[in-house]
C-alpha cells in the first residue's frame, strides 16, 4: 500500500458501498466530500499566494492559463470559459488546455494524459512569456502532459502553480506555488472525478475570483464587469447600479442604457453627476477601480 499513491488507494470508509441502498450511498459520498472544505482550509496560505501572483501578472499584461487531463483538465476549462461573463474579460485572458483537446471536454480520449506531443503543441498554442502564469492541474500530479507543460513554462520563465491531492505529485519541483488539497482516498477508488475534483474546483474558483477581485472587477461584491448579454444579466446589471446608487429600477436602467450597458460606467455618471466620456475618463485614471473613482 506504502507504493500506491494516495489517490489510488481504496478507503477503508466505503468498503461497503455497494452493499448499501440508495439513501446510505448518498449519505456515505456527502460525508466523504464534507472533508474537501477542511482539505481546501489547509492550503490558504499557498493559495492566497497564488492569487497575488495571478492577480500582478494580470496588471502587467499578463495572462492565465490552466491545462489538466481528464477531469481536471475539464474543470480548467470551465473556470476559464467563465471569466469573460462574470468578469468582462477577454477571452485570451484567461485559457483553458485539456490533454486531448475540444474532443476530450466531451469524450475519454485515449493516452491523451501521456501525450508530451500534445503538451508541447497545447504550451505553442498558449505561448506564454514570463509574465503569465500557469497552473497544472492533477489529481496524482504525475500525468506527463502536465508534466511536461510546467516544464516548458518553468523554463522560460513563467510563473509556475500546481493543484494536485498528491503530496508526493511530481509537479511539485516545477510549481512556484504547490497547492495540495489532503483530501484523502477517493470514496470509488481511484475516481479522482470525486473528492479531488471537487477540491480542484473550489480552489480554481478561488484563483480566479480572487484575482479579479485584486484587479478591481468587482465593487464590494458585485460582479461589475459582468457582460449584460441576455435578460437575466440585464435584470442583474440594472439591480446592481439600483443598488449601489441608491436609485429605482427605471432610473438604472436608463443610466446603464446610457452608459451602453456598464455598470462601472453607469454608477460612475450617477455618483459623479458627469456624461459618460468623463465617467469612462474617471474609471481610466484610476485603474478601472470602481471603489476609488466613488
Amino acid at each position: 500500500m506504502q507504493n500506491i499513491i494516495i489517490t489510488e488507494q481504496s478507503n477503508a470508509d466505503t468498503k461497503d458501498i455497494d452493499l448499501m441502498d440508495s439513501l446510505q450511498i448518498a449519505t456515505i459520498l456527502n460525508n466523504e466530500d464534507k472533508k474537501v472544505a477542511f482539505a481546501v482550509e489547509s492550503v490558504l496560505e499557498q493559495i492566497a499566494k497564488a492569487i497575488d501572483l495571478i492577480s500582478t501578472s494580470f496588471l502587467a499584461g499578463g495572462r492565465l492559463a490552466y491545462f489538466g487531463a481528464g477531469t481536471s483538465g475539464r474543470l480548467g476549462v470551465l473556470d476559464a470559459s467563465e471569466c469573460p461573463p462574470t468578469f468582462g474579460v477577454d477571452s485570451s485572458m484567461v485559457q483553458g488546455f485539456i490533454a486531448g483537446g475540444d474532443k476530450a471536454l466531451k469524450y475519454s480520449v485515449e493516452n491523451a494524459e501521456d501525450g508530451i506531443e500534445n503538451a508541447v503543441e497545447d504550451f505553442k498554442k498558449f505561448n506564454p512569456s514570463k509574465k503569465d502564469v500557469v497552473v497544472g492541474i492533477s489529481a496524482s500530479g504525475n500525468p506527463e502532459y502536465v508534466l511536461a507543460v510546467l516544464q516548458q513554462a518553468k523554463n522560460i520563465g513563467a510563473t509556475t502553480i500546481a493543484i494536485t491531492s498528491n503530496p508526493e505529485a511530481k509537479l511539485k519541483v516545477f510549481a512556484d506555488v504547490f497547492i495540495c488539497t489532503p483530501v484523502g482516498q477517493e470514496a470509488i477508488t481511484g475516481s479522482s472525478r470525486l473528492k479531488s475534483g471537487t477540491a480542484q474546483k473550489m480552489v480554481l474558483n478561488m484563483l480566479s475570483t480572487g484575482a479579479m477581485i485584486r484587479i478591481g472587477k468587482t465593487y464590494q461584491n458585485y460582479m461589475i464587469d459582468m457582460k449584460l448579454l441576455n435578460t437575466k444579466l440585464l435584470n442583474r446589471g440594472v439591480r446592481f447600479v439600483s443598488q449601489i446608487c441608491n436609485v429605482d429600477n427605471d432610473e438604472a436602467l436608463n443610466l446603464l442604457q446610457q452608459a451602453e450597458y456598464s455598470v462601472k460606467t453607469a454608477c460612475v455618471m450617477k455618483i459623479k453627476n458627469c456624461n459618460k466620456v468623463q465617467a469612462r475618463n474617471l474609471l481610466a485614471e484610476n485603474g478601472g477601480i470602481l471603489r476609488k473613482v466613488i
